[in-house]
């Protein structure tokens, strides 16, 4: 019988640790708050419009995520020597309807950068919009095309980044998302 009692008293130990260091753990994880739970982003819609209305639409959709079916990409052609402006748009298509992840980079601009880069010789991409804090965000952006070529455009989304930053090499962070248009200016 005193061998049971034994027992059972350090069962109870035993099980009031468990919950003591469960609890502690949880407490920890709420504090730090560091975690970031990535959003699915299954479309990537960038929209440039020219001065007299002409739009181009470039979208880059991979449904099932990464490792599946390869994405479905719209690539564009742009006019020579013209400025225009971007927009850049996030979706999550598997959620009906999609769910516009951008409204939540918007909200955590701090935590959230765009980046853009053009091997077309003469394509400038400049940041528009800024987060709170006034750093570069990258939803909003002026496109000015130079002479005619043709070639990439890489978009890149950042979270975390350093801010401010010299550009995506010493920005850090993680990738949220990473896709490349063909492009031609003509």
């Amino acid at each position: 019988m005193k061998t049971t009692n034994s027992i059972i008293k350090l069962l109870a130990i035993l099980f009031i640790s468990t919950i003591t260091f469960t609890a502690c753990s949880d407490d920890d994880h709420d504090e730090d708050d560091h975690d970031h739970e990535e959003e699915l982003i299954t479309t990537v819609t960038y929209t440039l419009t020219d001065g007299n209305n002409n739009t181009l639409t470039l979208v880059w959709e991979d449904i099932d995520g990464e490792g599946g079916n390869t994405p479905t990409i719209t690539n564009g052609t742009l006019s020579a020597n013209t400025t225009y402006t971007g927009v850049i748009k996030l979706e999550n298509a598997t959620e009906t309807p999609a769910e516009d992840i951008t409204v939540e980079v918007k909200n955590e601009g701090d935590e959230h950068e765009f980046f853009y880069a053009s091997s077309v010789s003469g394509v400038t991409i400049t940041k528009t919009d800024v987060d709170k804090n006034n750093n570069p965000l990258g939803v909003e952006t002026s496109v000015v095309t130079g002479a005619a070529g043709s070639g990439t455009l890489t978009i890149i989304l950042k979270h975390e980044p350093k801010k401010p930053n010299t550009g995506v090499t010493d920005a850090g962070g993680s990738t949220d998302v990473e896709v490349t248009f063909t492009i031609t200016v003509q």
